[in-house]
């Protein structure tokens, strides 16, 4: 073998070499990369999955019963109402107790609401608590920056599939509950990453005997609207 020869020889066991590294590097980080961007892609999806949940609970305490379509939600979001209890002053108030107990007895059957008039009207030492109407759009959320309900909608990084969601109501042993469950499969959550990750990743979970990518509640187990992830 000439010098010529064997040069081209070991710069081609060289390449050889390097793509076996590469390979190798390769084999072992695909599956480390596709986690850490599942674990990454979860982390916003169950947290629009626990907003669902918040706003189906709070539609419940309106309605009786859960929707199927986050449509419903938003527009309860946007211009439903809901009822809160309101406490006003404190117990502790000895004073206010006392100025509160006082106008009861003068006023005698003065309702919670009527108390409520009379606060409004400028009278801040009273103790009561009352049931009022509140603006869901004021009371859920208000305080989460940036929070846009329309997104709520869609599963994250799916490219506009929307969330899954069904609510029926069933007899539990021997009740009519109202149940509900919203999905994100890992299919469409997943879109994008490594194929045969994903692949496996769903094959696991139905070994598992569990649901295939992310879900709050459950219309066939009554779960008390938990998610697959607590």
């Amino acid at each position: 073998m000439n010098k010529a020869v064997k040069i081209l020889v070991e710069i081609a066991l060289f390449v050889v070499a390097v793509g076996l590294v590469v390979a190798i590097v390769r084999s072992v980080m695909e599956p480390v990369n596709f986690n850490k961007q599942t674990a990454f892609r979860s982390e916003q999806a169950v947290q629009n999955l626990k907003d669902i949940r918040t706003l189906q609970v709070a539609y419940k305490s309106v309605n009786n019963k859960f929707v199927s379509t986050v449509d419903s939600l938003i527009e309860f979001y946007n211009k439903g109402q809901m009822s809160i209890i309101m406490q006003v002053g404190s117990q502790d108030d000895s004073l206010a107790m006392a100025h509160t107990e006082a106008i009861k007895k003068s006023k005698k059957g003065i309702t919670a609401a009527q108390l409520y008039d009379l606060y409004k009207a400028g009278d801040k030492h009273l103790v009561f608590s009352v049931e009022t109407k509140v603006n869901v759009k004021d009371t859920l959320f208000h305080s989460r920056e940036n929070f846009d309900i329309n997104s709520l909608k869609y599963i994250p990084y799916s490219d506009g599939e929307e969330v899954e969601m069904e609510a029926v109501t069933k007899l539990v042993s021997g009740v009519q509950v109202p149940l509900f469950e919203a999905r994100m499969p890992y299919k469409k959550l997943l879109k994008g990453l490594n194929e045969q990750q994903r692949i496996n990743l769903d094959d696991d979970c139905k070994q598992k005997n569990r649901y295939p990518g992310l879900q709050v509640g459950s219309i066939s187990a009554p779960n008390n609207n938990a998610g697959n992830w607590e």
